[in-house]
Protein backbone atom coordinates (compact mmCIF):
# COMPACT_ATOMS: atom_id res chain seq x y z
CA UNK A 1 0.00 0.00 0.00
CA UNK A 2 1.41 3.33 -0.43
CA UNK A 3 -0.08 6.54 0.27
CA UNK A 4 -0.76 9.61 -1.45
CA UNK A 5 -0.01 13.22 0.28
CA UNK A 6 2.59 15.42 0.39
CA UNK A 7 2.67 18.47 3.06
CA UNK A 8 6.09 20.27 3.74
CA UNK A 9 6.58 24.01 5.29
CA UNK A 10 8.94 26.09 7.28
CA UNK A 11 7.87 28.49 10.24
CA UNK A 12 10.21 30.75 11.72
CA UNK A 13 9.18 31.90 15.52
CA UNK A 14 7.39 35.54 15.51
CA UNK A 15 4.93 35.40 13.28
CA UNK A 16 3.34 32.10 14.49
CA UNK A 17 -0.50 34.23 14.33
CA UNK A 18 -0.07 35.21 10.33
CA UNK A 19 -3.24 34.99 8.74
CA UNK A 20 -2.95 34.02 4.60
CA UNK A 21 -6.34 34.13 2.95
CA UNK A 22 -7.01 31.21 0.70
CA UNK A 23 -9.93 29.63 -1.42
CA UNK A 24 -8.86 26.32 -0.19
CA UNK A 25 -6.97 26.89 3.31
CA UNK A 26 -9.45 24.49 5.21
CA UNK A 27 -8.68 21.42 3.38
CA UNK A 28 -5.16 22.11 2.78
CA UNK A 29 -4.06 22.94 6.10
CA UNK A 30 -4.81 19.24 7.40
CA UNK A 31 -4.50 17.00 4.16
CA UNK A 32 -6.07 13.71 4.41
CA UNK A 33 -3.88 10.65 4.12
CA UNK A 34 -5.20 8.76 1.57
CA UNK A 35 -4.55 5.19 1.12
CA UNK A 36 -4.31 3.76 -2.36
CA UNK A 37 -4.00 0.01 -3.10
CA UNK A 38 -1.21 -1.52 -5.30
CA UNK A 39 -3.46 -2.28 -8.09
CA UNK A 40 -5.02 1.31 -8.57
CA UNK A 41 -0.93 2.78 -8.96
CA UNK A 42 0.09 -0.09 -11.25
CA UNK A 43 -2.17 1.13 -14.19
CA UNK A 44 -0.73 4.72 -13.23
CA UNK A 45 1.48 6.11 -16.07
CA UNK A 46 1.81 9.76 -14.69
CA UNK A 47 2.05 10.79 -17.99
CA UNK A 48 -1.79 11.22 -19.25
CA UNK A 49 -5.04 11.87 -18.35
CA UNK A 50 -6.20 9.30 -20.34
CA UNK A 51 -5.58 6.62 -18.19
CA UNK A 52 -7.72 3.39 -17.07
CA UNK A 53 -9.20 4.81 -14.32
CA UNK A 54 -8.48 8.37 -14.61
CA UNK A 55 -11.35 10.91 -16.59
CA UNK A 56 -9.88 13.82 -15.37
CA UNK A 57 -8.51 16.20 -12.86
CA UNK A 58 -8.75 19.43 -11.47
CA UNK A 59 -5.19 21.53 -10.60
CA UNK A 60 -5.53 24.62 -8.01
CA UNK A 61 -2.71 26.68 -7.46
CA UNK A 62 -2.34 29.43 -5.14
CA UNK A 63 0.65 31.32 -3.72
CA UNK A 64 0.71 34.51 -1.13
CA UNK A 65 2.78 37.09 0.06
CA UNK A 66 2.14 39.53 3.27
CA UNK A 67 5.09 42.26 3.48
CA UNK A 68 5.23 43.78 6.97
CA UNK A 69 4.00 46.65 6.29
CA UNK A 70 0.59 45.71 5.33
CA UNK A 71 1.70 45.26 1.42
CA UNK A 72 0.68 41.97 -0.47
CA UNK A 73 0.96 39.99 -3.84
CA UNK A 74 -1.10 37.22 -4.64
CA UNK A 75 -2.24 34.68 -7.59
CA UNK A 76 -4.18 31.66 -8.43
CA UNK A 77 -4.95 29.57 -11.06
CA UNK A 78 -7.33 26.42 -11.76
CA UNK A 79 -7.05 23.90 -14.67
CA UNK A 80 -10.07 22.11 -14.62
CA UNK A 81 -9.96 18.81 -17.25
CA UNK A 82 -13.03 16.23 -18.15
CA UNK A 83 -14.08 13.48 -20.21
CA UNK A 84 -16.31 13.82 -22.55
CA UNK A 85 -17.73 11.29 -25.16
CA UNK A 86 -15.71 13.04 -27.88
CA UNK A 87 -12.80 13.93 -25.89
CA UNK A 88 -11.42 15.86 -23.20
CA UNK A 89 -12.90 19.63 -22.23
CA UNK A 90 -10.75 21.82 -20.47
CA UNK A 91 -11.89 25.07 -18.38
CA UNK A 92 -9.64 27.46 -16.53
CA UNK A 93 -9.37 30.73 -14.34
CA UNK A 94 -6.76 32.76 -13.74
CA UNK A 95 -6.37 36.31 -11.06
CA UNK A 96 -2.56 38.15 -10.39
CA UNK A 97 -3.22 40.87 -7.70
CA UNK A 98 -0.52 43.56 -5.69
CA UNK A 99 -1.82 45.62 -3.03
CA UNK A 100 0.31 48.23 -2.84
CA UNK A 101 0.46 51.62 -0.47
CA UNK A 102 -0.23 54.52 -2.11
CA UNK A 103 -0.07 58.28 -0.58
CA UNK A 104 -3.04 60.63 -0.96
CA UNK A 105 -1.95 61.79 -4.36
CA UNK A 106 -2.33 58.27 -5.13
CA UNK A 107 1.01 57.64 -5.71
CA UNK A 108 2.69 54.59 -4.47
CA UNK A 109 4.62 54.76 -1.28
CA UNK A 110 8.43 53.96 -0.98
CA UNK A 111 8.56 50.26 0.92
CA UNK A 112 12.68 49.79 0.85
CA UNK A 113 12.84 51.06 4.17
CA UNK A 114 14.84 50.07 7.42
CA UNK A 115 13.82 49.85 10.67
CA UNK A 116 11.09 48.06 11.89
CA UNK A 117 9.63 47.87 8.39
CA UNK A 118 12.55 46.34 6.98
CA UNK A 119 11.88 44.39 4.02
CA UNK A 120 15.21 43.68 3.33
CA UNK A 121 17.19 41.79 5.75
CA UNK A 122 20.43 43.61 5.58
CA UNK A 123 21.59 43.13 2.12
CA UNK A 124 21.25 39.13 2.64
CA UNK A 125 19.90 36.98 -0.64
CA UNK A 126 19.05 33.55 -1.24
CA UNK A 127 20.59 31.22 -3.75
CA UNK A 128 20.34 28.00 -5.89
CA UNK A 129 17.23 26.88 -5.20
CA UNK A 130 15.92 27.30 -8.46
CA UNK A 131 18.61 25.47 -9.61
CA UNK A 132 17.14 21.98 -7.60
CA UNK A 133 15.47 19.71 -10.08
CA UNK A 134 13.59 16.82 -9.41
CA UNK A 135 11.48 14.18 -11.60
CA UNK A 136 8.12 14.67 -8.81
CA UNK A 137 7.77 16.65 -6.34
CA UNK A 138 10.03 19.55 -5.10
CA UNK A 139 9.32 21.70 -2.50
CA UNK A 140 12.56 24.29 -1.54
CA UNK A 141 12.42 26.73 1.17
CA UNK A 142 15.52 29.48 1.97
CA UNK A 143 15.23 31.90 4.13
CA UNK A 144 17.63 35.21 5.19
CA UNK A 145 16.54 37.14 7.69
CA UNK A 146 14.12 36.76 11.06
CA UNK A 147 10.15 36.85 12.35
CA UNK A 148 9.51 34.62 9.01
CA UNK A 149 7.06 32.52 8.17
CA UNK A 150 6.89 30.16 5.01
CA UNK A 151 5.27 26.99 3.80
CA UNK A 152 5.38 24.94 0.48
CA UNK A 153 1.98 22.46 0.92
CA UNK A 154 1.20 20.14 -2.06
CA UNK A 155 -1.40 17.90 -1.71
CA UNK A 156 -2.98 14.64 -4.28
CA UNK A 157 -6.25 12.89 -3.99
CA UNK A 158 -8.24 10.67 -5.78
CA UNK A 159 -12.50 11.17 -5.69
CA UNK A 160 -15.04 10.49 -7.77
CA UNK A 161 -15.99 13.63 -9.21
CA UNK A 162 -14.05 16.75 -10.41
CA UNK A 163 -14.33 19.36 -7.35
CA UNK A 164 -13.77 23.12 -8.99
CA UNK A 165 -12.99 25.02 -5.79
CA UNK A 166 -13.80 28.37 -7.38
CA UNK A 167 -15.80 29.98 -10.41
CA UNK A 168 -13.86 29.74 -13.05
CA UNK A 169 -13.33 33.38 -15.06
CA UNK A 170 -11.62 31.57 -18.22
CA UNK A 171 -8.09 33.42 -18.64
CA UNK A 172 -5.24 31.03 -18.92
CA UNK A 173 -2.81 33.70 -17.72
CA UNK A 174 -3.14 36.91 -15.42
CA UNK A 175 -0.34 39.43 -14.22
CA UNK A 176 -0.41 42.24 -11.85
CA UNK A 177 2.75 44.55 -10.85
CA UNK A 178 3.47 47.75 -8.99
CA UNK A 179 5.70 50.66 -8.41
CA UNK A 180 7.85 49.29 -5.86
CA UNK A 181 9.09 45.96 -7.19
CA UNK A 182 5.98 43.57 -6.49
CA UNK A 183 4.67 41.75 -9.27
CA UNK A 184 2.63 38.23 -9.10
CA UNK A 185 1.61 36.05 -12.71
CA UNK A 186 0.04 33.02 -13.41
CA UNK A 187 0.05 31.18 -16.75
CA UNK A 188 -1.27 27.78 -17.95
CA UNK A 189 0.56 26.47 -21.11
CA UNK A 190 0.89 23.75 -23.39
CA UNK A 191 3.42 22.13 -21.18
CA UNK A 192 2.01 22.60 -17.60
CA UNK A 193 1.85 25.67 -15.42
CA UNK A 194 4.06 28.47 -14.06
CA UNK A 195 3.22 30.82 -10.83
CA UNK A 196 5.84 33.55 -9.67
CA UNK A 197 5.02 36.08 -6.97
CA UNK A 198 8.31 38.77 -7.03
CA UNK A 199 8.66 41.22 -4.06
CA UNK A 200 11.61 43.79 -2.77
CA UNK A 201 12.32 40.30 -0.08
CA UNK A 202 12.41 37.77 -2.33
CA UNK A 203 10.40 35.74 -5.24
CA UNK A 204 7.78 32.76 -4.82
CA UNK A 205 7.05 30.22 -7.39
CA UNK A 206 4.92 26.82 -8.30
CA UNK A 207 5.58 25.13 -11.45
CA UNK A 208 3.73 21.84 -12.97
CA UNK A 209 5.54 20.45 -16.17
CA UNK A 210 4.15 17.70 -17.86
CA UNK A 211 5.06 16.77 -21.47
CA UNK A 212 5.96 14.03 -24.18
CA UNK A 213 9.60 15.01 -23.43
CA UNK A 214 10.57 14.79 -19.87
CA UNK A 215 9.09 13.74 -16.91
CA UNK A 216 6.11 15.33 -15.07
CA UNK A 217 7.18 17.46 -11.97
CA UNK A 218 5.98 19.95 -9.44
CA UNK A 219 8.55 22.08 -8.01
CA UNK A 220 7.34 24.45 -5.03
CA UNK A 221 10.08 27.45 -4.04
CA UNK A 222 10.32 30.07 -1.61
CA UNK A 223 13.39 32.47 -1.32
CA UNK A 224 12.55 34.81 1.72
CA UNK A 225 15.69 37.59 2.27
CA UNK A 226 13.70 39.95 4.36
CA UNK A 227 12.11 40.42 7.92
CA UNK A 228 9.03 39.84 9.51
CA UNK A 229 7.47 38.13 5.87
CA UNK A 230 4.07 35.90 5.58
CA UNK A 231 4.71 33.26 2.26
CA UNK A 232 2.74 30.26 0.98
CA UNK A 233 2.74 28.30 -1.72
CA UNK A 234 -0.44 25.67 -2.14
CA UNK A 235 -1.70 23.19 -4.43
CA UNK A 236 -3.79 20.69 -4.93
CA UNK A 237 -4.52 18.03 -7.61
CA UNK A 238 -7.90 16.24 -7.63
CA UNK A 239 -7.49 13.17 -9.71
CA UNK A 240 -11.48 11.77 -10.89
CA UNK A 241 -11.57 7.70 -10.83
CA UNK A 242 -14.12 6.71 -13.21
CA UNK A 243 -16.37 3.68 -12.05
CA UNK A 244 -14.80 0.38 -13.14
CA UNK A 245 -17.30 -1.67 -15.41
CA UNK A 246 -18.54 -5.36 -14.65
CA UNK A 247 -16.24 -6.73 -17.25
CA UNK A 248 -13.05 -4.81 -15.75
CA UNK A 249 -14.09 -5.69 -12.22
CA UNK A 250 -14.14 -9.26 -13.79
CA UNK A 251 -10.65 -8.81 -14.95
CA UNK A 252 -9.59 -7.92 -12.03
CA UNK A 253 -11.01 -10.84 -9.86
CA UNK A 254 -9.02 -13.24 -12.42
CA UNK A 255 -5.90 -11.47 -12.18
CA UNK A 256 -5.83 -11.04 -8.32
CA UNK A 257 -7.12 -15.35 -8.26
CA UNK A 258 -4.18 -16.00 -10.48
CA UNK A 259 -1.33 -13.60 -8.94
CA UNK A 260 -2.46 -15.73 -5.31
CA UNK A 261 -2.06 -18.98 -6.88
CA UNK A 262 1.69 -17.72 -7.61
CA UNK A 263 2.40 -17.61 -3.54
CA UNK A 264 0.75 -20.98 -3.42
CA UNK A 265 3.64 -24.21 -2.09
CA UNK A 266 3.48 -26.57 -4.62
Amino acid sequence: MLVLALAAGVMAPGFANAELMSPFTASVAEPMLQPVGDEVLAAQTGKAVGVSTISGFVLNLLSQWQLPNGESVSATGTLAVSKTATGYTAKTGATAIVNELVSQTNQAVNTYVSGLLNNGANGATTTGGENVQVNGVSQVTQVAGNNNVGSNTATIDFSPTSAASQILNGQTSANASGANGLAASIAFNSTGAVLKLTTPAGVATQQVTANATQSANIAQLMKIAGNNQAVMNQLQLHLQTSALTANQLRLMGVQAALANMTSLKK
